[in-house]
């Protein structure tokens, strides 16, 4: 274990918290409410550029990765980034660490914007001390590896605004971005509409190609200049690779499924989110939403879109990880626009392709919180999931109630700022109740959770008089959050189990504004 991992003090935080002082060796604030933080100084910026040292020809391809590599000077204890737009079908993430491995190079920070079970050969440079520690999402045997106390520095899970506000911020200071991109021409513009690796949009890379010292562009789909539109600006960009391939678009639905749940108790929550927005008085002419790509929120689109056909009214603008679903909606005149972060099927990307109103959106204007506004303020409402809430309607989304660390936050934290945050949650799960007296571990505070709903029914904040008033002559299934707690106790005969945790911590949860939310702590020994 690195004993720079160690060096901190616990401290209690505003939400009753033990957090540390200190991760991988530098001095943090513990969180101190959802809106008390104020930022102070400039955003940070990288060095200065010239022209003189770029080709006057514009062409900036180099004969493989690792010159690339080479060129901008990779050396041990730097700091690298890579984004998740192939989500689980990524390849350039690990051709980085094993080219690392062959060069000597040592004690790298990985920063991606995502990680996915496809980058489990990490732990091997984990293990020979190639990679010192990931600062980003954790899913699935990274996840695992991290809460075993097997990586060397503290792991930093950051929401996708987060994780923006970072790099803005100066909290975390990219050394060489390396993005793959599935059309790239020589000087470095790119986006992900065209080639045999299409994936979307590419919206994760703007910070790192903005801010980062060195970036590289890697393709296999080498295009005439201008490639557009770009996503990523040729001017930001120290060096093109050409490569056979960077990516499977087939595998960016694994992580998410991107079917409709034909679970009976799913769709029934799905069913009763749709008509609960309608009861609550948030549908109208105009409406803006968004909503993920998992089974129960793809059954909450159909029959929002049910009853938008009903009703005659028309969705302004959708946004979320896009799917055919939402391009449905579109394409049948039902919303003027989709606002899309990121593609999670294939038909999604030839909408984003073709559609003048199928809109490319930056993570900055979606989710930066210190940003001067950012639109999901202005989102009616936002259908999330959760591992598991707190009869103070906190939730969790990155760890399971044993303490395992298996996700990451994605954009889930910046959605809670939606004008109606709606999780949907089995109140059991696999003959566990869901619902505990205080979550493993916070990830979003409970006064920005409004509503929860359940197999068993929906439990309205009691901050929110109004969508209490407003459903209070409904005949939705409305009771109190503990009371279904309770109810589903007395059902499988127990309470949620307390996680078995040492007091070592091993990763940490930030909250929008970079102060720390909470921490994960480390599993006890088989």
């Amino acid at each position: 274990m690195d004993d720079n991992a160690r060096d901190y003090e616990l401290v209690t935080n505003a939400a009753g918290r033990l957090v540390p002082t200190r991760v991988n060796g530098r001095p943090v604030e513990p969180y101190q409410g959802v809106y008390a933080h104020r930022p102070s100084g400039r955003t940070a910026a990288p060095p200065i550029p010239t022209c003189a040292q770029y080709p006057r020809d514009g062409n900036k391809v180099v004969a493989d990765l690792q010159t690339a590599l080479r060129r901008c000077g990779l050396r041990d204890g730097m700091t690298i980034s890579t984004h998740h737009h192939f989500r689980n079908g990524d390849v350039v993430a690990n051709q980085v660490f094993d080219l690392a491995a062959g060069m000597g190079v040592r004690e790298l920070r990985w920063f991606p914007s995502a990680s996915f079970p496809c980058h489990e050969p990490v732990i091997r440079h984990m293990d020979s001390g190639v990679v010192h520690h990931i600062e980003g999402s954790l899913n699935g045997p990274l996840g695992e590896y991290c809460s075993r106390g097997k990586m060397a520095g503290m792991g930093v899970l950051r929401s996708h605004g987060g994780r923006y506000r970072a790099i803005q911020d100066g909290d975390a200071h990219i050394d060489i971005a390396v993005l793959a991109a599935p059309a790239a021409d020589a000087f470095g513009n790119a986006n992900g509409l065209y080639g045999p690796s299409a994936c979307g949009p590419l919206g994760y890379t703007h910070a790192d190609y903005r801010y980062a010292d060195r970036v590289i562009v890697v393709t296999d789909n080498l295009v005439e200049w201008p490639c557009h539109p770009w996503d990523i600006i040729g001017n930001y960009v120290d060096y093109v690779v050409v490569q056979d391939s960077v990516g499977n678009p087939n595998k960016i639905v694994s992580g998410g499924t991107t079917e409709i749940t034909t679970d009976p108790e799913r769709l029934r929550m799905a069913e009763t989110v749709a008509h609960f927005l309608d009861h609550a008085g948030l549908l109208h002419d105009g409406f803006n939403f968004q909503a993920g790509a998992g089974g129960t929120s793809l059954a909450f689109v159909k029959f929002l879109r049910d009853l938008l056909q009903e009703k005659g009214m028309r969705a302004r603008a959708m946004s979320g990880g896009t799917t055919g679903f939402l391009v449905d909606i579109l394409e049948e005149g039902m919303a003027d626009y989709i606002l899309d972060g990121q593609s999670f099927d294939l038909e999604a990307i030839r909408s984003l392709r073709d559609n003048p109103r199928h809109l490319a959106y930056d993570v900055m204007q979606a989710y930066n919180f210190h940003a001067k506004g950012n639109s999901t303020f202005m989102m009616d409402a936002i259908v999330l999931g959760a591992t598991e809430v707190d009869v103070d309607f906190n939730a969790n989304v990155v760890t399971h109630s044993d303490g395992k660390l298996l996700h990451g936050i994605g954009g889930w934290q910046n959605s809670l700022f939606a004008q109606c945050t709606i999780l949907t949650i089995p109140a059991l799960r696999r003959g566990t109740p869901m619902i505990r007296d205080r979550v493993t571990t916070l990830v979003g505070p409970g006064e920005l959770v409004d509503v929860v709903v359940t197999e068993r029914g929906i439990a309205i904040n009691p901050r929110r008089t109004d969508l209490v008033e407003a459903t209070s002559h409904s005949d939705l299934p409305i009771r109190p959050l503990r009371e279904l707690k309770e109810e589903a106790e007395d059902i499988c005969g127990c309470t949620a189990p307390e996680a078995e945790l040492t007091r070592r911590v091993v990763a940490v949860v930030e909250w929008v504004d970079g102060t720390v939310l909470d921490s994960i702590w480390q599993l006890p020994e088989d």
